[in-house]
């Protein structure tokens, strides 16, 4: 039996510096978010918690969960870091 799909969008909307992207996993890692975001990996990413505005560097290799919010997703906010090298 084949799998029906619809009405089934993504489980996440990351906003990775002002650009939307549907993703279907419950884990992204930071370089990852990176490669999406089309930055050197020399920059890092910080995660931005939307809810109180604090803001978090994310290490290389860490897998980020990601949590459904209200409704069908969350939208979790990504920027490029600062490199302390």
């Amino acid at each position: 039996m084949e799998k029906d799909d619809r009405g089934q969008g993504p489980k996440f909307f990351l906003d990775i510096e002002g650009k939307l992207i549907p993703w279907d996993q419950e884990t992204i890692t930071t370089e990852k978010i990176i490669e999406l975001g089309g930055w050197d990996p020399g920059l890092g990413a910080i995660e931005i918690n939307l809810k109180d505005n604090t803001e978090r560097t994310l290490q290389p290799g860490e897998i980020i969960q990601l949590k459904p919010g209200i409704g069908f997703s969350k939208k979790v906010l990504f920027k490029r870091g600062v490199s302390h090298e």
